[in-house]
């Protein structure tokens, strides 16, 4: 009996040394496995925070090299006017033709920012001094030439009395493949950063479409992620500016969403094939199809479009910060400086244009300087009369101006845009 109890308690303590052992070795490999992955955890954390160092190192020489880029670009611009010659002219759409310009002395071009444009010096038949006018760049850079879009102004049927567009005429009846013309540097403040992430959406009516193309085409080609919507007005076929490239971009790139507006479509085209709406381009559609309104918007159209959409945008809760716009012509639209308002029983503000001796009180109804000298028959050579070209620059030999609205060009001191101030106080102009 005795021997069995013996061997009964041998086996109870070889059990419990051996559930001991187990319960050491367990906590052995326990503290092994939290030790591994511990060190599992550390080397993931090390190797996340090296490739976010490589990340930010990879912002970091992109950015860099994108000043880089740009400081090259500043000094491959030119000063004054350089020859163009006109390489192809190709019809777009009616009344609209894209042209070719090849720099004549056949050195390289300039890059330039998506959406500025060129300022050409034309030498018009009847015209004792070149008519200076802008256009917007349609292409993103090329190394062989830059492109330009134009449609001829007509006077509206209802209006017959507005004379046609000189300039656009000019390109598009008389200017033929092989004429030299004489062109200024890119340039411009209303462009798009193809660097930053910000989705976008590009908005245009009719011909205003030319710098929404060489925005669409820098992102695109550049390999860029980036959300594009394009929304873009016409009243139908006829007016639509490189419909086959858009439809192609629409086709190969997924990011990049088209939205042709017809407000007169033909009987012949349709919804789906040859446009997206029978309507006019507005916010209340880019709210029906936008995730939200959390995007940079670029606008560039008819004065009276711009403002509708401006105004809209607004009225969405879209900060000003957030909307860019071009406006070649006179159109005023939002974001300009308060207006100046002379009160009641104030005294009247007289402008002498100093040259041609004539003196006259100005009141707010009467526009801008500029305006002012056309009603006078003063002459001051301008362009685009938004404030871009900086042709219609006079000198101010006494009194302060103020401005209604940002421009592209810059003032010297001393001096003012005509097209787009008014006087603050009496004025003395050099004109």
């Amino acid at each position: 009996m005795q021997s069995i109890i013996n061997q009964f308690q041998t086996v109870v303590r070889e059990n419990i040394g051996l559930s001991l052992g187990l319960i050491l070795l367990g906590m052995l490999a326990s503290k092994l496995l939290l030790m591994l992955y511990s060190s599992a955890r550390a080397i993931f954390h090390e190797r996340e925070q090296r490739q976010l160092s490589r990340e930010r190192l990879k912002l970091m020489v992109k950015a860099a090299a994108a000043q880089l880029r740009e400081a090259e670009q500043s000094k491959a611009l030119w000063n004054g006017v350089r020859k163009f010659q006109i390489a192809r002219k190709v019809k777009e759409c009616e009344d609209v033709f894209s042209f070719y310009l090849a720099p004549h002395d056949g050195k390289p071009l300039p890059a330039f920012k998506p959406g500025q444009y060129l300022t050409f010096q034309l030498d018009v038949p009847g015209r004792d001094k070149p008519v200076i006018r802008c256009y917007s760049l349609s292409d993103c850079h090329r190394k062989d030439f830059y492109r330009v879009t134009i449609k001829k102004a007509v006077a509206p049927p209802d209006q017959p009395g507005i004379p046609h567009g000189i300039a656009s005429h000019l390109f598009c009846d008389t200017l033929v493949e092989g004429d030299i013309l004489n062109v200024k540097a890119p340039s411009g403040h209303f462009f798009l950063d193809v660097n930053k992430p910000t989705p976008v959406v590009l908005i245009s009516g009719g011909v205003g479409i030319t710098p929404m193309l060489s925005m669409a085409n820098a992102l695109l080609e550049s390999g860029s992620k980036r959300e594009i919507w394009f929304f873009f007005g016409a009243r139908n076929g006829d007016e639509f500016i490189q419909r086959d490239h858009l439809l192609k971009l629409a086709v190969e790139h997924e990011n990049f969403h088209l939205n042709v507006c017809f407000s007169k479509p033909r009987p012949t085209e349709e919804a789906g094939r040859d446009y997206q709406h029978a309507e006019r381009v507005s916010v209340d559609l880019m709210k029906k199809l936008l995730p939200s309104n959390n995007y940079e918007y670029f606008i560039c159209g008819p004065g009276a479009f711009m403002k509708s959409i401006t105004d809209g945008l607004e009225t969405w809760g879209v900060p000003d910060s957030a909307v860019f716009f071009e406006a070649f012509g006179p159109a005023t639209v939002k974001k300009a400086a308060p207006k100046v308002v002379v009160e009641a029983g104030a005294p009247t503000i007289q402008v002498n244009f100093s040259r041609t001796g004539k003196i006259a009180s100005w009141k707010p109804q009467l526009g801008s300087l500029l305006d002012l000298a056309d009603e006078l028959g003063i002459k001051i050579e301008s362009g685009c009369r938004a404030g871009n070209c900086g042709t219609c620059l006079v000198a101010i030999k006494s009194g302060n101006v103020d401005y209604v609205t940002e421009h592209g060009a810059s003032s010297e001191d001393g001096s003012c845009l005509t097209c787009i101030c008014k006087p603050k106080t009496d004025l003395v102009l050099d004109a």
